[in-house]
């Protein structure tokens, strides 16, 4: 097996000190006065060596590994799986990467995932939390450990996060269709009490009471989370139940696919028989026939915000460190066909 080269082996062929290299590595050659050709001869050596840094080493040094945990809902689903890309992006143009994990909203299988990263010393979290784990942020942010929360928040823990105006956009979601003469319109959501949740339920409950119309809300058995066959059949069962039912407002974008399934398979013609909002967006909605109207999140503003949140959070060369940030973005409804007769 090849001696792995060291900064030490460097520094010896060169006849230099092992200072010097490591100074020209960092970037901060001319700050200390080294001269332009002894950093491109370092430079050069290097890259003939192949040396790589030992980034162990240096976190234990520098007390930084530049490593972000990133832990959502489920990586599979459309909006988080947007968010943490643009998460990534900003991320690696600011010089830290991003440790992805899902946490299938499971409490236990997020404190698991939050220990993993705690052992491998990354510098911040950036966290989607399913409900109980208050315990384990709250002991991040006793350790000094910037943690952002996004999507929802834990009432219960003053820390920072970035959510959406759910409750407005639910509202501005119901008025559209309550505004065309649609009355009978049903809300469909999971028995998640979460936040986000709360809000965009509140939403739709505040404009069917400012226009005099009952409220019609369907919850669907957290059991059936991921489970697209109960949750189609679940949906179904709703529709024929209701049959005077004229338009329904998914939750969320997971809801509206299988929505979108149930209502094919009963053969009901959208937007004729039921008009269909989403509370997400999906690429694919733009596709449907016909397109399905959405409450769009502003997922490349709120990946930018949290990450700057994070990183001013991060920063070592602050006196006193930053005050809460509490931030609820505006989010925008984009009327497709699924809601207009």
């Amino acid at each position: 097996m090849k001696k792995r080269t060291l900064i030490h082996d460097i520094a010896k062929h060169l006849e230099v000190s092992i200072a010097t290299v490591s100074l020209v590595l960092n970037g901060k050659a001319k700050e200390h006065r080294i001269s332009d050709a002894l950093a491109t001869r370092v430079l050069k050596y290097v890259e003939e060596v192949g040396y790589k840094p030992n980034q162990l080493a240096k976190s234990l040094r520098t007390g930084k590994t530049h490593v972000i945990g990133l832990l959502v809902e489920d990586i599979a689903n459309p909006f988080f799986a947007t968010v943490a890309g643009l998460i990534e992006r900003h991320a690696l143009a600011r010089g830290y990467h991003i440790l992805y994990c899902s946490t299938e909203n499971d409490t236990a299988k997020a404190k698991d995932l939050i220990a993993m990263l705690q052992d491998r010393h990354i510098d911040g979290y950036i966290i989607a939390p399913p409900a109980g784990v208050e315990k384990e942020i709250e002991a991040l942010l006793r350790n000094g450990i910037p943690t952002v929360l996004f999507d929802r928040y834990l009432p219960s823990v003053p820390t920072d996060y970035i959510v959406v105006d759910g409750e407005a956009g639910a509202y501005e979601a119901a008025c559209h269709l309550l505004d065309q003469g649609l009355k009978h319109v049903a809300f469909l959501t999971t028995e998640s009490d979460q936040t986000q949740m709360a809000a965009r339920l509140g939403g739709y409950a505040r404009a069917m009471q400012a226009h005099g119309q009952p409220l019609t809300v369907q919850r669907i058995p957290l059991a059936f989370e991921g489970d697209k066959e109960h949750s189609v059949v679940a949906i179904g069962q709703f529709l024929e139940d209701n049959p005077t039912c004229e338009a329904i407002i998914f939750a969320n974008n997971s809801l509206t696919v299988y929505g979108l399934e149930a209502i094919a398979r009963l053969k009901r013609r959208i937007p004729q028989d039921v008009a269909v909002i989403s509370f997400d967006d999906n690429d694919l909605f733009r596709l449907h026939s016909p397109p399905i109207t959405a409450v769009a999140q502003p997922v490349e503003a709120l990946a930018e915000t949290l990450i700057n949140v994070l990183l001013d959070g991060l920063d070592t060369t602050r006196l006193t460190p930053p005050d809460r940030q509490q931030i609820v973005l505006p989010l925008s409804l984009v009327v497709r066909g699924s809601s207009v007769r």
